[in-house]
């Protein structure tokens, strides 16, 4: 029987107790993890780790898709944004093409930073309603 490792345990752990949108926000570091590996594979003309890494980044988009509720509006305008980095990130790596996974990056690293701020409005709106 192995014995799992400190950090793994810490990590299946932080997942485990995270909220909703704190899932969302490791959903979106995550992706951007593998972007970035994808890119050094790239550099490194590693096609295998290159592949790898953007179907991982693309699994994490599919999740992100998954987790919509459509019955909201934004919440379609994200499916079709979603579908099309999804379907970006193929087209990187079918073409090696470094210039549409930069594109990718760039709005993933927006919807993050974006959540990352309505995250912490809501929890700073909490904390006042609490202390009244």
């Amino acid at each position: 029987m192995a014995i799992p490792q400190p950090h793994q345990a810490y990590k299946q752990n932080s997942i485990n107790t995270a909220l909703p949108e704190e899932l969302t926000l490791l959903l979106y570091n995550g992706c951007l993890k593998f972007i970035k590996l994808a890119k050094r594979a790239m550099d490194d003309n590693n096609i295998s780790e290159r592949n790898v890494n953007l179907i991982k980044a693309q699994k994490i988009i599919q999740e992100l898709m998954i987790t919509l509720n459509m019955d909201i509006e934004l919440s379609q305008n994200l499916m079709r944004m979603y579908d099309y980095l999804y379907n970006r990130l193929i087209e990187a790596n079918t073409k090696n093409d470094v210039e549409i996974i930069n594109e990718v990056e760039g709005y993933i690293v927006e919807f993050r930073d974006t959540w990352k701020s309505a995250i912490q409005q809501v929890k700073k709106q909490q904390l006042e309603s609490s202390q009244v």
